[in-house]
């Protein structure tokens, strides 16, 4: 592994900071992706920017209508949190189905968003509930926020600060994983929302997407059957080891189709 150096800022700023001013910095939350590029010397930064002691990046609060989650959080809290469970069950369940529990206990929900891998859970969360993530210099809709593979809105000095979830009517979470790492081969986020329904899913393409069929007919009809005959596209969907782009269409409409099913149930 080549050497690096190694920061722990204190404040945001002094954060941002470090991050413009050292060419080719990584920040560190949980580390369970950049870690293991690391190891693998995929990565090579020439300085790591921990962000473990900045305040007010960790923690859960109700804001009524919504519920903030701080980028720091684990997924581990975000699973077993009580208020979660009680306004957005659908979301805690999504975060006890990452990797497994030591992945659980270190990997933050900020850190997650902001890698955007293509078969992460939280992005299909994030997507599927409309929610806003929140940097340390403005707010950014999840329409808005996700660009493609591991690309997001973010500029070179925005650091994620919390994510902001809208409550839905009813919302569930399904995904097919890959046994080994556990992550989604196919996952599907459905929420149903004041004035209509989204679909968000990940895993099957080269980023988080949303499938306007699907949230026509469910905003129509809440239910499975709904949906069940509509075929998606396989153009721009993943081929690799672990599936092909057919076998992945085919998943979207099963895993939508229990993920309603988690929703009414």
């Amino acid at each position: 592994m080549k050497s690096f150096a190694y920061h722990q800022p204190d404040e945001i700023p002094d954060a941002a900071k470090l991050l413009t001013s050292i060419e080719d910095s990584k920040l560190v939350a949980g580390g369970m992706t950049l870690i293991p590029t690391l190891k693998q010397r995929l990565a090579s930064p020439a300085a790591l920017i921990d962000l473990s002691r900045l305040p007010g990046l960790k923690g859960i609060s109700d804001g009524g209508a919504t519920i903030t989650i701080g980028a720091m959080t684990p997924h581990a809290e975000v699973a077993a949190s009580k208020l979660v469970q009680a306004r957005i069950p659908a979301l805690a369940a999504l975060a006890s189905m990452i990797g497994d529990p030591a992945v659980r206990s270190r990997g933050t929900i900020g850190g997650s968003v902001a890698n955007n891998d293509p078969a992460a859970d939280y992005p299909a969360g994030v997507l599927g509930l409309g929610a806003t993530i929140v940097t340390s210099t403005r707010e950014i809709l999840a329409d808005e926020f996700f660009l493609g593979l591991f690309e997001t809105a973010l500029q070179a000095s925005e650091i994620i600060t919390a994510i902001r979830f809208p409550l839905p009517l009813k919302a569930g979470y399904a995904k097919f994983k890959a046994p080994a790492s556990r992550y989604a081969l196919v996952g599907v986020f459905v929420a149903k929302i004041a004035d209509g329904v989204r679909v968000a899913v990940t895993g099957a393409g080269p980023g988080v997407f949303r499938v306007p069929p699907m949230e026509q007919a469910l905003s129509q009809n809440f239910d499975p059957s709904a949906i069940a005959a509509i075929r998606i596209d396989t153009d721009g969907l993943t081929s690799d080891i672990h599936a092909e782009a057919d076998y992945r269409a085919h998943l979207v409409t099963v895993m939508a189709k229990r993920a309603v099913d988690a929703a009414l149930g």
